[in-house]
């Protein structure tokens, strides 16, 4: 075996050859690959459309997967259909051979998909290795890999919903092959990246082929030269665009020299900002302004990676056990759709997501010590609590509290707050307050924010007539209760809802 050559130390019957092809001009494939092309009877092909295939000896039987790629519509399912038919040729014939543009063990992810089917099943891996893509490709964009540059194949790309790297780093896609590839690379990439967002499309790089686009990506994919030799550079976003940078900017805040306010704060003290930005955020949710949406979420993912932060110093976690825990959590709760479990519909889903959490607490030994409703916490405002704990009982079909929110349950509190002693209407007036959330509940209305809706009216209602009695040199102090009943009624006129007479 020559230097250039890689063999896994399996004992097995079978092997399968990966093979390099080079960046595109046929003279840069390696001696050793022409080598062993000479001594091949078939070949699978990631693509016909390389150069150096005009140039495979005329006796050689070569099979391409143009073809399959094309014809299926999920990027998975191709690097799946791709990888089998090279593992099943292999223990049909003894052996198999592919061969992919570049290098087989750099960005291209059906040799990996093959190589790890291989492990799994015993079959003897051999790496035939050539001139990479990357080498042209970061000449031409006078870019390098100390640049922080990621390097992908479209295929593992075109099957994610969202990037999966850092967009505050440049891109490397390899592997174009088609439009139809292209165009999934394109939707995943605008799941995060602007429109406007200008890439380079590079064709044949390496060869004397080679050209270079600049276009915007909500546009690249319809480019028609688009083919095997074709790969995008993704340029970064802003420098403070991603988590990295993010995490970063605070631990810098809690380093030595760092602010001395921030290094100060502990959980404890951080625990009022922490309840303030998340009414400041729910406050844009309900005036529905997304500028200060944005800026609000924006302070409540300081709160967290701060809490991250402190707890990393203290050795208790990192921000990456935190996302760990909570991607796998998720997932491992969705079945219906990381797994192959069906639901028909919504209950299905609250039927599998309390099963699973039963599972959870039996396997952590906690399936005598947490109820239902213990994870509804005390903390939360009285109308959210509520309705979370309405919720939790109807999953385990207990209608008792929600049946207090039907109208003539609500009509017989209501009357015996009027009719108990003032000593009692403290405690009848909490069942009637109840009774109104599960009615609101019934109704598919969260209570808290439609309180909170409420409330906003009020005070923009009160405030013009504060502003309406000031342009008049008065208070509302100072005017009359005739006067106030007047104003608030003028006001109701030139607004789109009433709260009824003042």
């Amino acid at each position: 075996m020559s230097e250039m050559t890689l063999t896994t130390q399996l004992s097995s019957n079978y092997q399968i050859t990966l093979l390099g092809l080079g960046p595109g001009d046929p003279q840069m494939l390696t001696q050793e690959a022409r080598e062993w092309l000479q001594q091949l009877d078939m070949l699978y092909l990631r693509t016909k459309a390389h150069p150096a295939v005009e140039t495979l000896p005329e006796t050689l039987q070569w099979v391409p997967f143009d073809a399959l790629i094309g014809q299926i519509g999920d990027s998975a399912e191709a690097v799946e259909a791709i990888s089998e038919t090279v593992i099943r040729a292999a223990k049909s014939a003894g052996s198999a051979a592919y061969a992919v543009p570049g290098d087989p063990l750099v960005g291209d992810v059906t040799c990996q998909a093959i190589r790890r089917k291989a492990q799994d099943e015993g079959i003897a891996i051999q790496v035939i290795h050539g001139v990479s893509l990357i080498e042209p490709t970061l000449e031409l964009l006078g870019v390098g890999l100390a640049d922080g540059l990621v390097l992908l194949d479209a295929l593992r790309l075109g099957k994610r919903t969202t990037p999966g790297f850092s967009i505050a780093s440049p891109a490397l896609i390899f592997n174009l092959d088609s439009q139809a590839i292209a165009a999934w690379v394109k939707q995943t990439l605008l799941s995060v990246y602007p429109c406007d967002h200008m890439v380079q499309l590079m064709h044949d790089a390496g060869s004397a082929r080679v050209g270079v686009e600049s276009l915007p990506l909500s546009s690249f994919d319809s480019c028609a030269q688009i083919g095997a030799g074709s790969a995008l550079f993704v340029p970064p976003l802003h420098s403070q665009s991603s988590f990295e940078s993010f995490q970063e900017v605070i631990a810098r805040l809690r380093a030595p020299d760092g602010c001395p306010w921030d290094r100060e704060q502990t959980h404890l003290s951080l625990r009022p900002f922490l309840l303030e930005e998340t009414y400041e955020t729910l406050d844009a949710l309900d005036r529905k302004d997304m500028t200060d949406l944005q800026e609000e979420l924006g302070d409540l993912l300081l709160q967290i990676f701060l809490h991250a932060q402190i707890a990393s110093e203290e050795g208790d976690f990192t921000i990456h056990d935190v996302l760990f825990g909570i991607g796998t959590k998720l997932i491992r709760r969705h079945p219906h759709v990381f797994a192959d479990v069906d639901v028909e519909d919504v209950s299905g889903v609250i039927h599998n997501w309390e099963a699973i959490k039963a599972e959870e607490r039996e396997e952590n030994g906690l399936s005598h010590k947490k109820g239902v409703l213990d994870g509804v916490p005390q903390a939360l405002p009285a109308l959210s609590q509520a309705q979370a704990i309405l919720e939790r009982a109807g999953r385990m079909k207990v209608t008792a509290l929600s049946e207090q929110g039907k109208p003539e349950v609500i009509r017989q509190i209501l009357t015996q707050v009027i009719a108990s002693d003032i000593s009692d209407k403290g405690l009848v007036m909490g069942d009637l307050l109840l009774a109104v959330a599960a009615l609101a509940y019934h109704y598919e209305i969260d209570a808290e924010s439609a309180l909170r809706e409420s409330l906003s009216r009020f005070r923009e209602r009160f405030s013009r007539m504060e502003a309406i009695a000031m342009e008049k040199g008065q208070t509302l102090a100072e005017l009359s209760l005739e006067e106030k009943a007047a104003l608030w009624q003028e006001i109701a006129q030139n607004l789109d809802y009433g709260l009824g007479q003042m």
